[in-house]
């Protein structure tokens, strides 16, 4: 029973360290991209289902990475107000991170390798700049998520780059960016949200840690701003996409969005610590939420 106790254990730890409840933010951009495609009549489900694997890996990737390289260089500490640290609580050794860091990224290299087929062989400079970034995040000479960039990495890795390359490995061509490139940029925005309440939240302990994150730099007041204009230039990103290829009905879809994020904006204003981690997990759920309704919108029109 003790062994059992100890197996369930790792494996929550190992689960806890996936951070199930932002994937949705990976997800979101594969979904958007499976919708623009639709809308030029050229879904495909292998390449958009090898896209959407290897958008979860890299995040999963770049998760393992993070807790990692803070733990090893001295960033985290025990009971932080954020989600539970498995490494630097002594649930996972340091050893098999790092181990299982760059084994994953093998396999997520490896099947990112299955989109020449329909991309070319030029795809692979896209393979190496987010192998790069999922670990450039977090370390490296100049890691970017201590340096206050990590909001623009990803509004690019997890905006642009996955909608418009899933988009372009089932479309193979560059007219679809009238529609996947604003797309792109509002799925950016949303994802930075995310990010922006991950840093609101922890902004103590990073300004301890000597991490300089856009919040330790520009404070509480100004990311709860960035947070409220980033949903309302993603609803203008929308509707120059969707305005004149969706109807009506479905640009319902837009008004419920924005309705939500002021909500959640709320709560977030009113909350801190620990409370923010139901905040976190709305916003990246209101992400998702979007990029659904764009698929369906995308495809039924």
């Amino acid at each position: 029973m003790k062994e059992e106790r100890g197996n369930s254990g790792r494996l929550h730890a190992w689960i806890g360290a996936m951070r199930l409840h932002t994937l949705p933010v990976s997800v979101a951009g594969v979904l958007t991209a499976g919708g623009c495609a639709s809308c030029y009549g050229s879904f495909r489900w292998l390449p958009f289902v090898i896209c959407l694997l290897f958008a979860i890996g890299a995040q999963i990737v770049s998760n393992f990475a993070n807790e990692y390289f803070d733990y090893k260089n001295g960033l985290d500490r025990k009971g932080r107000e954020g989600f539970r640290r498995g490494v630097t609580e002594g649930d996972i050794t340091p050893t098999a991170m790092r181990n299982a860091t760059y084994g994953l990224l093998g396999v997520v290299c490896a099947l990112g390798c299955c989109l020449i087929y329909w991309g070319g062989w030029w795809l692979i400079t896209i393979g190496i700049a987010v192998a790069l970034f999922a670990l450039g995040y977090s370390t490296g000479p100049y890691p970017l998520s201590h340096h206050g960039l990590g909001e623009i990495a990803v509004v690019i890795f997890f905006g642009i780059v996955p909608v418009v390359m899933t988009t372009y490995v089932q479309t193979q061509t560059w007219g679809m960016l009238p529609v996947a490139l604003p797309l792109s940029i509002a799925i950016g925005l949303m994802g930075a949200n995310v990010l922006i309440v991950n840093n609101y939240r922890d902004m103590e302990d990073d300004a301890a840690a000597g991490k300089r994150t856009l919040a330790v730099r520009w404070g509480t007041e100004t990311m709860e701003k960035i947070y409220l204009a980033n949903g309302f230039a993603a609803l203008a990103f929308i509707e120059l996409a969707t305005i004149a290829r969706i109807s009506v009905i479905w640009q319902a879809g837009a008004l419920i969005y924005i309705n939500l994020h002021y909500l959640v904006w709320q709560q977030m204003r009113a909350s801190e610590g620990s409370e923010l981690n139901p905040i976190l997990g709305k916003t990246a759920m209101l992400m998702a939420g979007v990029s659904v309704w764009l698929l369906i919108a995308l495809s039924c029109k």
